[in-house]
């Protein structure tokens, strides 16, 4: 039987931005065209093995998850979400405004805020509540490969509570670069990943749009399907 479409909310910078070209060209594929890019040659050089370096992420795109992987539930379809996304959007909030930096996180490297923002947690927390109605409930087999052992107490009620454990108190947002690495070829590609981004010249950063990220199936990449600017 064939997998589910899945969608996410996400922030992505933006078709025309810098970010957008520098996380894209790093993961060698952009989501909003589909396209895959050639690997920039210093991180070639780098890491010959650049490629299998971002495996992981360039599934997802380049992007921060506000609302994570999910099949829509019974009953739900694409363009109800896609309106929802619409009316979310559309209601004014706080923009969150953080000061991008790229450092390691759980064994990868991204682009994370250099400190706490409340307004990030709290737009994000509400894309948890606001788009669950549309989420599947989660499967046995999916909640096993989310190894609810290794999870903290609350991790794993939020895990059950909203398919996902890294949410509300649990949630640090993050815009990742590579998979896991070992500590020995962490620094070099932190180092070089630090140097490309100190290129940009970004010392702060607005998170103010969404992004609705559709997977045809399990063997697919994400691709953006719509884009919302937020109201202020």
């Amino acid at each position: 039987m064939t997998a589910p479409s899945r969608y996410a909310i996400y922030f992505a910078a933006g078709s025309d931005s810098a970010l957008s070209r520098f996380g894209a060209e790093l993961l060698g594929y952009d989501a909003y065209t589909g396209n895959e890019l050639p690997f920039p040659a210093d991180a070639s050089h780098l890491a010959p093995d650049w490629r299998d370096v971002a495996a992981d992420p360039r599934k997802y795109g380049f992007h921060g998850t506000l609302k994570a992987p999910m099949a829509l539930a019974p009953g739900k379809t694409e363009a109800e979400l896609l309106a929802a996304c619409a009316t979310f959007a559309g209601k004014p909030r706080p923009v969150p405004v953080i000061r991008p930096v790229v450092d390691a996180i759980s064994g990868f490297i991204a682009v994370i805020p250099a400190e706490p923002v409340g307004t990030l947690q709290e737009l994000a927390a509400d894309c948890v509540r606001a788009f669950d109605g549309f989420r599947t409930a989660l499967t046995a087999e999916d909640r096993a490969r989310r190894k609810p052992e290794k999870l903290s107490e609350r991790q794993r009620d939020y895990l059950d509570r909203w398919g996902y454990p890294y949410v509300m108190e649990e949630f640090r947002f993050h815009m990742t670069l590579t998979g896991r690495l070992d500590a020995e070829r962490r620094g070099p590609i932190l180092e070089m990943l630090r140097a490309r981004f100190a290129a940009l010249g970004l010392d702060t950063l607005a998170i103010d749009r969404i992004a609705l990220f559709k997977q045809d199936d399990a063997k697919a990449r994400f691709r953006i399907v719509g884009e919302w600017a937020l109201a202020r």
